[in-house]
């Protein structure tokens, strides 16, 4: 065909040399027309039946009739091609559906995965971008559909619900994101700040919690993912891990501005597999890591107090467009880098069965004490989420619920912890928590009312974030609050949460909560600062100091979040 393509444009440009050289050699208006003639649309009519024909050289007929009969061949070969005409640029762009963006901590996020997550989109729990431009469901014969394609999961929390990207190439797909937020706890902590969050750290104040600028990259096979870590958060997250305090090289403040950055490589094979390598979400709590995915702003004890990131390496196979098998071989819980000789193994199982029921799996076992190679972690968190109303015309357009349960221990030969049936030597040190949340969508879902809550315990508390008394983090550790062995923690909270959604990248937030716990744990009015401020080694005692916690708090929640 390309030979036949080749000829015509050849015999073309012979029969327009001619016509301009009859041109130029007789100035006539009857050479004028007849070149008219010659270089009309061949369609319009034979050049037999042409009153301007007679005036052309036997040459010149014969060159347009080669043409015409050239083209009619050419026409004629492509009508009998079992394949259809050629693709051009425009019809594979109309085949190719906007792809659901994706999330969990991040479900992945692409949308990854996306998958741009979207993705990375990754993030995403749908297709990479790579291979969302090559197999859209229905697109070509024979193709596999995109995995969680088949169905709008943006309803999801865990999953922002934005469908499309207004930065959007066939290289990159870009994301901003910006989380703004004023919290007032009713304690009134004169040092204006918060304890026992992972999303909310200071009182009074409008602060920025996160901003992100970064996106999916896709080019053929190839997959990548960066977004940045600017604000409260990169303050907040690596004070949570003690695994720099083993070697060199500052990693905390390596990776303290980079929530996601990763490499990885498409395989079409089943369904799709990626293979990822870097710093990517987590997605043991259920709850995204960026709070515009989620329906509530402050998730239960069981998402706050989980992992919100991984460094390392995951594999997402998706054996069929329902189902995603991820494993995991990471550094460790929520750090960036080892705690002891061995990583961290685990995994996800992801099944959608229909568009209305979302179960996720997720596993994991580590040596995550410092120092204590002999303590090992088990954890399983196992989640359901289910759409029981969908009807957009109405006023109550929809309606949603999701459970999780998270439970874990601690154990092992000469650890000094064990799961069950503790000693005073050797005390249990597990976890056990659940949190389940109700989430109602009004006029169109511009409107998003959500309740719930939950409740953990947390014998020895390893999993229980480290109130910030004088500067303490989870390496320093402080006396004022201890972690040691058996030491007890059970906390309670709920929810009231109230979401005004003009647009699909914007969310206005107001959130009521309330949390208590068996011991002192919230800041009270004295707060937990030091007169004068941080003294000492972080964490350390005071002489004359007393942090002031109590075991109750109440506050509310205003923010304005952006995904673009």
């Amino acid at each position: 065909m390309t030979a036949i393509r080749s000829r015509c444009i050849t015999a073309a440009i012979i029969a327009i040399f001619f016509l301009t050289l009859k041109g130029l050699a007789q100035q006539t208006s009857d050479v004028k027309s007849a070149q008219a003639a010659a270089t009309a649309p061949v369609s319009r009519a034979p050049v037999a039946s042409s009153t301007a024909s007679d005036e052309l050289t036997d040459r010149e007929r014969m060159l347009l009739e080669r043409i015409e009969k050239l083209e009619r061949r050419l026409a004629d070969i492509e009508s009998r091609d079992p394949k259809g005409p050629r693709e051009t640029a425009s019809t594979k762009a109309e085949a190719i559906p906007s792809a659901t963006v994706e999330a969990n901590k991040n479900p992945e996020s692409p949308v990854n995965q996306s998958s741009t997550s979207a993705q990375p989109l990754t993030n995403a729990i749908s297709a990479p971008k790579s291979q969302e431009t090559k197999t859209a469901p229905n697109a070509t014969p024979g193709k596999k559909p995109e995995p969680f394609a088949f169905a709008d999961f943006t309803w999801l929390s865990g999953n922002p619900r934005t469908k499309e990207s207004p930065i959007d190439t066939p290289y990159f797909t870009g994301e901003f994101r910006s989380d703004v937020a004023f919290h007032e706890s009713f304690n009134h902590p004169k040092d204006d700040t918060i304890s026992g969050s992972s999303e909310v750290f200071r009182s009074g104040e409008a602060q920025l919690t996160q901003l992100g600028i970064g996106g999916d990259f896709h080019w053929n096979d190839l997959r990548g993912r960066i977004m940045t870590q600017i604000g409260m958060y990169s303050q907040t997250q690596p004070r949570n891990d003690v695994s720099p305090a083993r070697g060199q090289w500052q990693l905390d403040n390596a990776y303290r501005y980079i929530s996601e950055g990763y490499g990885g490589y498409h395989i079409d094979k089943l369904n799709g597999i990626n293979i990822d390598a870097g710093i990517f979400l987590s997605y043991i709590g259920l709850w995204s890591f960026y709070n515009f995915d989620n329906w509530t702003y402050q998730p239960s004890f069981v998402s706050s107090n989980t992992p919100w990131f991984f460094e390392g390496l995951r594999v997402q196979i998706f054996p069929s467009d329902k189902l995603k098998i991820e494993p995991w071989l990471i550094n460790g819980w929520q750090s960036y880098g080892r705690f002891n000789k061995a990583p961290g193994v685990g995994g996800q199982v992801l099944w959608r069965p229909n568009g209305s029921v979302s179960l996720v799996f997720n596993n994991y076992w580590g040596t995550d004490t410092l120092g204590n190679a002999n303590r090992k972690r088990i954890h399983t968190d196992d989640s359901i989420q289910v759409k029981y109303l969908d009807k957009p015309e109405s006023s109550l357009s929809k309606a949603a619920f999701s459970f999780t349960f998270d439970a874990g221990c601690e154990f092992g030969k000469d650890s000094g912890v064990s799961c069950t049936g503790g000693t005073p030597d050797k005390p249990s040190q597990y976890f056990l928590g659940f949190m389940a949340y109700n989430r109602f969508w009004f006029h169109r879902d511009m409107f998003g009312l959500t309740l719930g809550g939950g409740a953990i315990t947390n014998p020895g508390r390893y999993l229980v974030l480290l109130p910030p008394i004088n500067g303490a983090t989870a390496l320093s550790g402080t006396p004022y609050f201890t972690a040691n062995p058996g030491d007890r923690f059970k906390g309670l909270d709920g929810s009231i949460t109230f979401d005004y959604m003009p647009r699909q990248f914007t969310t206005f937030r107001v959130e009521y909560n309330y949390r208590t716990s068996n011991v002192p744990y919230y800041s009270g009015p004295g707060g937990v600062t030091p007169p004068g401020g941080n003294t000492g080694p972080p964490g350390s005692l005071v002489p004359g100091f007393t942090p002031d916690l109590l075991k109750f708090e109440r506050r509310f929640t205003i923010a304005l979040l952006v995904k673009l």
